[in-house]
């Protein structure tokens, strides 16, 4: 993990209204949160609290509606459209409840799907791949299609997916939350390591109490705010 103190992420008075017709719906109100650079974030809270909307905003995937969301010393709510498209391919990996795999795809071009929006040729790519398979214990499995994995080596190809372009954060939305508890525990197990041992920050969205006691740190929204059992 390491040592430099100044916040990763710095999230400031955010507002996230929709609209459903004539209808204001407000999911976050005036949240400010502060994450260190490699710290492993669980954020729990029940259903419609704003946990998967704050991930959203983390991963530049939306914006808020009030109040800013800086990364790394940037201000990505501020950020173009365009811009913010090439800020996330370089700084974000995204691990997914369902995986979200391309059956018609091999486990290595799933995993090489992110690489394609860079400039690395075919053999770096490769390279990459053959790595991030290796991290997370897939390298026997790269011309395995989805549905001849478990579930549990489905979401480490996301997994894999996710980290092949070394990013700056790890989001992942319900990472167990398909798998039984044995599989679950290998994925969290994998988590911690990347964080421990490869330095990711990782944020990891859940409901299960067993899953956040593998973060460094837990904190739980309510109707779009931190609750006081759990301060930034």
């Amino acid at each position: 993990m390491t040592t430099d103190q100044s916040p990763l992420i710095r999230i400031a008075d955010v507002d996230k209204t929709y609209r459903r017709g004539a209808e204001e719906i407000r999911v976050l109100a005036g949240l400010s949160l502060t994450v260190q650079c490699g710290e492993f974030l669980a954020l729990m809270g029940p259903s419609g609290s704003g946990k998967s909307t704050l991930l959203n905003l983390l991963g530049g995937l939306d914006r808020p509606t009030r109040g800013t969301v800086e990364i790394g010393g940037e201000r990505i709510d501020a950020l173009s459209d365009r811009r913010l498209a090439g800020w996330r391919a370089r700084h974000v990996g995204l691990v997914f409840q369902f995986y979200n795999l391309l059956p018609v795809m091999t486990a290595e071009r799933n995993v090489e799907l992110p690489l394609l929006l860079t400039h690395l040729s075919k053999a770096d790519r490769r390279k990459h791949v053959a790595t991030a398979l290796a991290i997370v214990g897939l390298a026997h499995r790269t011309s395995h299609y989805p549905r001849q994995l478990s579930g549990g080596e489905q979401q480490r190809v996301g997994i894999a997916r996710a980290i092949v372009t070394d990013p700056t954060l790890l989001l992942c939305d319900e990472p167990t939350g398909d798998l039984d508890r044995k599989s679950g525990d290998e994925i969290l197990s994998l988590l911690q390591t990347l964080n421990r041992e490869q330095g990711k920050t990782i944020i990891m969205v859940t409901h299960d109490p067993h899953a956040s006691s593998r973060a460094s740190r837990t904190v739980h929204l309510d109707k779009g705010q931190l609750s006081a059992a759990a301060p930034a």
